[in-house]
């Protein structure tokens, strides 16, 4: 049984299934993901599009499919376990079902860790009693496990091998339609309906700002597969933006942009290995941010930030993702952005520790003997 409840979980465990599948043909997957792991040959019983909100208030408001879907789960653990539960991410629905697992007595393996380090850190507790080995993407994290007893292997983050266009830049910007010589800016919503209904329409009348400051810009809107272009074009019905709306083409949206505003979350990551210039935003209701805000324990949310240990990428959060704001930053980076290309060019190195890193798929098929 594999578990990926939102998108970027999608993409990694649907590339671990493939790897898995290249060693051993004896291996079925089933359980809960979308059109990536389809593709790789997973069953999936529930689609992750219906489990992917973000924010505490959020989450209770669609706690009943939420809870439908950990029960369904839970029920097959019951009645009819797998060899093996993968779990990746998606922490508090996934650390729920790694309990039920442990009481039935199927393995559990967790592949991309909550990020405890951040914030909740007695949840490693949890992960302790509940998991029987951590497979983590970043190289502070298996110390960090370790310091509580927790089996860990560094398994390398698989967007260094994801990460990459169909083509170089003047191709793409070709193929979408899009002129050389003028500015393209991407603007990236995010993969979920709770995302789109909350950030884009600050998105994009922050790109109408950027579009009166410098009328030559262009607007490119990549659509995650979580998505349709139905849930994106609504929002730009009465606006005069030269706009493409490309599906399931992300890395190369983000290799045709100059500059990108985007949404907080693993897409960060994605556009600083391509070295794209972005502000990053994030806005949830002010509960959810007065919750979060005082168990946080870094001191920033992009997770390009995080893994270089210092503020890289502008990042705006709650009133201070303003469209004035958003606007602001992103023609700045219009202008200059030399200097955070090169340092952004510096986070693969730091994702990638050949020394250190446990094959991923070895790893599983060895908790299947």
């Amino acid at each position: 049984m594999i578990i990926a409840g939102e998108a970027s979980g999608d993409l990694h465990a649907a590339k671990l299934v493939r790897e898995v599948q290249e060693k051993t043909a004896d291996v079925q997957f089933y359980g809960i993901g979308g059109e990536q792991m389809r593709k790789a040959g997973v069953e999936t019983l529930v689609d992750s599009a219906q489990l992917a909100v973000v924010g505490l208030v959020e989450v209770l408001a669609h706690w009943s499919t939420i809870s439908g879907a950990l029960k369904k789960m839970q029920r097959l653990l019951r009645t009819d376990p797998p060899d093996l539960l993968i779990l990746t991410d998606y922490p508090d629905f996934n650390l729920r079902l790694a309990k039920t697992a442990k009481e039935c007595g199927v393995k559990v393996l967790y592949y991309i860790s909550p990020q405890v380090w951040a914030w909740r850190q007695k949840r490693v507790y949890k992960i302790r009693d509940r998991v029987d080995m951590m497979a983590v993407v970043f190289p502070f994290e298996e110390d960090f496990y370790r310091k509580y007893n927790v089996p860990v292997r560094f398994v390398g983050h698989p967007l260094t091998d994801e990460v990459h266009a169909s083509a170089d830049t003047q191709t793409l910007r070709k193929e979408f339609l899009l002129d050389s010589d003028r500015p393209v800016v991407g603007l990236f919503p995010g993969s979920r309906h709770s995302e789109i209904r909350r950030l884009l329409p600050i998105i994009v009348a922050a790109a109408k700002l950027i579009a009166d400051k410098e009328p030559q810009s262009q607007f490119i809107v990549p659509v995650a597969s979580t998505l349709s272009e139905n849930d994106i074009l609504p929002y730009f019905e009465d606006t005069e933006l030269d706009l493409r709306i490309i599906s399931d083409r992300s890395y190369d949206v983000m290799q045709a942009c100059d500059a990108i505003i985007t949404v907080s979350g693993t897409v960060t990551l994605e556009i600083a290995l391509l070295h794209k210039p972005m502000v990053v935003i994030n806005r949830i209701s002010r509960l959810s941010y007065f919750l979060v805000s005082r168990m946080l324990k870094i001191p920033y949310i992009a997770l390009c930030n995080i893994v270089a240990n210092r503020k890289i990428v502008p990042e705006l959060i709650q009133d201070d993702a303003t469209p004035e704001k958003i606007a602001t930053t992103l023609l700045a980076l219009l202008q200059d952005s030399a200097e955070m290309k090169n340092e952004l060019s510096a986070i693969h190195d730091l994702l990638t520790d050949e020394e250190r890193k446990t094959d991923l798929s070895k790893l599983v098929i060895s908790m299947l003997d």
